[in-house]
């Protein structure tokens, strides 16, 4: 029965009753006495009974309905009307009749008689893998207790058939049985049977009626369909009937932005062939292609027809393209997009408005108008952030880019957005609700955030140089000096600040790492300006691996500090920082040997001391996301030099002769007493958005470390380490460690680490979650590189050169994790084969 047809039976009862006529009902609980009433009429509801039911109780019937005993009912009327609904609505019957079964004055009495639909027991799928039946029935309402409906089966027999054909299997068949379970009282068991047969492959791809387009050229369009070719794997040729329909779209799309406006799909089918592939037959009529003509300006003021024309970059006579077109006058929905709509908006103009009209078509030219309503600017009215529960509001609006009383502007908002991202604090999906007042010609602005951990910890422990290697390490990226002595504040740490704090402490049999740092970016809380210092120190011991025994008294140690500022600048533009830091290190040598020199010097004794001065000018305009940016670049030219000594101090660094060990010793801890070098690096990173979630990261380096004295040469530490997965491995003698993966660690650079270094990278990336929880993104990488001794060997197309595939998870408590396999196609210096596959496990940002 129709789930309305209640209505139908129950008016024709009453109808009968009220006329006096004989009134059979299909109950024996209903006796064939007339009962009159009058129509329209308030009655007091004095009881209903249920006929009909099979596993449900009278009870849970009336609970249903919602007619309570002792209420006003109307015959018929909206409350009789609702309850019917109500039991419909509610899944468990086929059929609902209701009946007026006793009148006693003022008071009747109703009859609900009810079709219960069966309950499913148990269901059989057969004739695919036992994993995919598992995902079948997690996928459907085939749950035991689930109400067998004739929607209910349809349904289930359309989604598996969609869900074959979807991956292409298109003579898919599935068959669907329900059987009367004698186990229980109106119950029954279900039994399907899916015949996927072969999957279906797409042989050709056939167009008529092309002429200026090539087949190749409309194949390409096709986004989703491809036919069947060998070698290519990443895209399956199947048909997928929706994916289809959408690439045709895609057809005339390419059409049009080649300027056949007119272009249109006369026909398309679906051609089989004798070996179980099909064919793809589409008849296009292409129509004429057509140009621009004049672009005529109406109703700006703020700006003239040129400065329109620049940002519109369409001159007469170009071929028509109104996907172009489209994007010049309202944006393509990149953060990036010049176009004229985003001009007025980023320049206070929120409720100005750009259209494109089509005047006239002439022959194959067409006069375009593009009509502006400029109106009046908007100005910014309130600023306000919410989610964040954790971080203090002041940390978050100090990089707010809008401002009440500020003219509205879209680029300051994408702007923001990217600020609040670099944070690190929150999930990169910042959603900015702009509230426009047009009456005030103002508009408030909210950000909306969700909170992430700001804090990470690093617990490792693994056997690695003959002995057990213990690592802890807390980084707190939100920390609170202000309220470290407030006890309240301590939820577990004071957080909400945007100061970092970190502690990593590192051990082994052969050596142990202690450091500390600290970061304020906005000292005094007024200005971008960031303060950081750190202390650390470590010591290293001798290790001898033919007897596995550790020699303290042969130790390497370290102790060094470091103070910085930094400042962002308002020039060139306020993406460029400026840094500067002052370090000091002093290494203390107890027969503990660098090689220095070109020789086989060895220096095993004394003190060296290295205090040296950093300057870095760096651009960072990547974003939204830290994790996972998708446009922008980064890049930083950085120098960091000591004081010249020997060009001032009167010092003969003449070589004795013939000296003993001793003295051999003394010369040498004499001569790198106070070790000089200068360094200067360029690194730089590019990313391209090409797709949804899909991004192109460009990235080149290179570094050179120099002496000022030839008689002194190269510094023994502060070298360049080429190869492997780029993690340093707790040494703190300044020494830069620069992945290249598909090579052992640091085995492209001589033992001593070379002098000079480059290294070129693309690596393409894939987002596949960007929850607060966990970012997860895969990689596809190719990289090339090397090190150099001195610039007597550098040269920068002698590269070695590695491809691979990896994966990134980033989780706020933890930081990047991730994996790569690497293929490196070249051999390691002084090896004559390739170095080939190498597994790399990735701890922190290296890549």
């Amino acid at each position: 029965m129709n789930k309305y047809s209640y209505l139908l039976v129950f008016f024709i009862t009453l109808f009968a009753v009220s006329t006096q006529a004989q009134n059979t009902t299909p109950k024996d609980s209903i006796t064939s006495n007339v009962i009159s009433y009058e129509k329209g009429k308030e009655y007091i509801l004095g009881g209903i009974t249920v006929t009909g039911l099979q596993k449900f109780s009278e009870q849970t019937v009336r609970i249903y309905t919602g007619l309570v005993e002792g209420q006003p009912i109307k015959l018929p009327g909206d409350k009789l009307t609702s309850a019917i609904k109500k039991l419909y609505e509610s899944k468990q019957f086929s059929e609902v009749d209701v009946y007026l079964s006793k009148r006693d004055g003022e008071t009747v009495y109703l009859q609900f008689d009810v079709t219960e639909l069966p309950q499913l027991t148990t269901v059989t799928i057969s004739g695919v893998k036992k994993s995919q039946i598992k995902e079948i029935k997690k996928e459907t309402e085939l749950k035991k207790g689930a109400m067998v409906t004739d929607n209910l089966i349809v349904t289930t027999r359309n989604f598996i058939k969609k869900k074959y054909t979807d991956k292409g299997f298109l003579k898919t068949k599935v068959s669907l049985d329900t059987k009367r379970d004698t186990s229980d009282v109106n119950t029954v068991s279900m039994s399907i049977f899916i015949d996927r047969g072969d999957r279906i492959k797409i042989k050709e791809i056939n167009f008529t009626g092309n002429e200026a387009m090539s087949d190749a050229s409309l194949r390409g369009a096709m986004k989703n369909t491809k036919r069947k070719i060998f070698g290519r794997f990443w895209k399956a040729s199947k048909y997928i009937l929706d994916d289809y329909k959408e690439d045709l779209k895609s057809i005339l799309e390419k059409y049009s932005e080649n300027g056949y406006r007119d272009a249109r799909i006369l026909s398309d089918k679906v051609v089989w062939n004798d070996d179980n592939t099909i064919n793809l037959e589409i008849e296009v009529e292409e129509g004429r292609q057509y140009r621009f003509d004049e672009i005529i300006f109406i109703g700006n003021k703020e700006y003239t027809d040129e400065q329109l024309n620049n940002i519109l970059r369409i001159d007469k006579g170009d071929i028509y393209n109104g996907k172009v077109l489209k994007e010049r006058i309202s944006g393509d929905g990149t953060p990036t997009s010049q176009d004229i709509q985003t001009l007025y908006h980023n320049n206070g103009f929120l409720f100005s408005q750009v259209n494109a009209v089509e005047t006239k078509v002439e022959n194959d030219s067409i006069t375009v108008e593009v009509r502006i309503r400029e109106d009046e600017p908007a100005t910014i009215k309130k600023v306000t952030v919410t989610g964040n529960d954790k971080t203090n509001d002041h940390v978050i609006y100090r990089e707010l880019r809008v401002k009440p009383g500020d003219l509205f502007s879209r680029q300051n908002i994408i702007r923001s957005i990217r600020e609040i991202g670099q944070l690190g604090f929150f999930d990169t999906n910042v959603t900015p609700d702009v509230k426009p007042d047009y009456q005030n010609k103002t508009a408030d602005i909210d950000f909306s955030v969700v909170e992430k951990g700001g804090s990470q910890i690093e617990l490792q422990g693994g056997y690695g140089g003959g002995s057990f290697i213990g690592t802890l390490g807390l980084s707190f990226n939100n920390f609170s000096v202000r309220n470290i002595f407030n006890k309240e504040a301590y939820k577990p740490l004071p957080m909400g600040d945007g100061q970092k704090l970190s502690l990593r402490l590192q051990a082994s049999r052969t050596y142990n790492t202690y450091s500390f740092s600290f970061t304020e970016p906005w000292l005094g809380g007024k200005t971008p300006q960031s303060l950081s210092f750190s202390v650390y120190f470590s010591n290293q011991y001798r290790f001898d691996f033919t007897t596995n025994e550790v020699n303290k008294n042969e130790s390497l140690s370290i102790i060094g500090a470091s103070i910085g500022l930094g400042k962002r600048l308002k020039w060139p533009d306020d993406y460029f920082t400026l840094s500067q830091n002052i370090s000091y290190q002093r290494i203390e040598l107890q027969d503990y040997g660098y090689r220095v020199g070109s020789s086989n010097n060895i220096l095993s004794q004394g003190d060296l001391n290295n205090l040296a001065y950093t300057f870095a000018l760096s651009r960072n305009s990547a974003g939204p996301s830290l994790i996972f940016p998708t446009y922008g670049s980064e890049f930083t030219l950085k120098a960091k030099a000591t004081f010249p000594y020997s060009l001032v101090n009167g010092k003969d660094y003449t070589e004795p002769t013939n000296p003993t060990p001793d003295e051999r010793q003394a010369y040498l801890a004499d001569k790198y007493r106070w070790l000089e070098y200068y360094k200067i690096s360029a690194k730089g990173k590019w990313y391209t958005s090409l797709a949804n979630k899909l991004v192109l990261m460009s990235n080149f380096e290179m570094g050179y470390l120099g002496s000022y004295n030839d008689e002194l040469g190269l510094t023994p530490v502060e070298r360049y380490f080429v190869g492997g997965d780029g993690i340093a491995q707790g040494q703190l003698d300044g020494r830069e460690t620069i992945g290249l993966r598909g090579y052992e660690n640091n085995r492209i650079s001589s033992l001593d680490g070379g002098a000079i270094y480059n290294k070129f990278q693309l690596e393409l990336r894939y987002s596949i979650t960007d929850k607060p929880s966990a970012s997860i993104y895969t990689v596809g990488f190719l990289e090339a590189g090397n090190s150099y001794n001195n610039f007597s060997e550098f040269n920068p197309f002698k590269l070695k050169r590695s491809a691979g595939v990896g994966v990134r998870i980033f989780m706020p408590a933890f930081g990047l994790l991730g994996i790569d396999f690497a293929h490196g196609f070249d051999p390691l210096p002084g090896l004559t084969e390739k170095s080939g596959w190498q597994t790399h496990f990735i701890i922190g940002r290296q890549f």
